[in-house]
This record gives C-alpha cells, sequence and structure tokens, in this order.
C-alpha cells in the first residue's frame, strides 16, 4: 500500500527533502505532494498564465487562484496531511492549508514546537495528531503500516 503525503508549511527552507529523506530511510511507501516551492514562480503563476496585471493587489489574486486550485486538487487526492509550523516564517498559508485539509476530513498531522502550543491550540484540538518533531509524524505514519 502506497500513501500520497501533502507536506503542507512554509517554503523557505528544505523541510520537505528532510521528510523525504527519512522517509525513505524507513522504507515507508509514500509519496509527497505539496505546494509549489519555487517562491519566484507561485508569487508570478497568475501573469505567466493570464497575463500581466493592472497592480499588485491583482497580482497576488491571480496567483492565489491558482495556486489554491493546486493545493485544492493535491490535497484532495492526499491520504495524509503533514503541516510544519515553524517559528521563523509567518505561517497563513499553513494554517490555511491545515483548515482546508481538516474541512476535507484528510487525516492530519501538525508538526509544531513548545512555543507554539497556544498559538494553534484550536488546529491542534481538530487535527488528528499534534507532535514536536518531523520524526515524531515519521513514528505516526510508520505505525499505520505496522
Amino acid at each position: 500500500m502506497e500513501l500520497i503525503v501533502y507536506l503542507a508549511g512554509q517554503i523557505h527552507d528544505n523541510w520537505r527533502e528532510e521528510v523525504e529523506q527519512k522517509a525513505k530511510e524507513r522504507n515507508l511507501p509514500l509519496v509527497f505532494v505539496g505546494p509549489q516551492t519555487n517562491h519566484e514562480r507561485s508569487d508570478n503563476i497568475g501573469e505567466e498564465i493570464l497575463g500581466i496585471q493592472p497592480g499588485k493587489v491583482y497580482k497576488d489574486d491571480a496567483a492565489s487562484d491558482i495556486n489554491n486550485f493546486r493545493t485544492q486538487v493535491l490535497m484532495k487526492k492526499s491520504d495524509i496531511v503533514i503541516a510544519l509550523f515553524g517559528d521563523k516564517y509567518k505561517q497563513w498559508n499553513t494554517a490555511m492549508d491545515v483548515s482546508t485539509a481538516i474541512t476535507l476530513n484528510k487525516p492530519t498531522i501538525i508538526i509544531r514546537n513548545e512555543s507554539l502550543i497556544h498559538p494553534l491550540k484550536e488546529l491542534s484540538n481538530r487535527a488528528n495528531v499534534t507532535v514536536e518533531t518531523i520524526d515524531q509524524a515519521l513514528d505516526v505514519v510508520s505505525y499505520i503500516f505496522e
């Protein structure tokens, strides 16, 4: 059995590569999908497809439409959502993705450190599991295959 895992969270570092590498080391049969991780492409996709927009608000709106479309398609196809909340960047997109996953009734694991317990308490309460590390999240997923 192979599971599709949507990796939700900021796109500014290599945490997804860490998850994928650790899953591979554990021989977990997982396929990973997620948001566009090329930040420039994500920001410019609206104008790349729809043409130059009349201002920054319209540019962001066009890009958001297409990025949200991508997220919806990939998340609906996923079996599990793992969302990492880091403390280095604002996490609005991650919170939106977790809310979407919960609304879609997707099994959801939140990864967040201790400093984010209070600000994420409502989302953590709605997610299936909340952990503090990538390894703990993969332990949860590994348990499926026992």
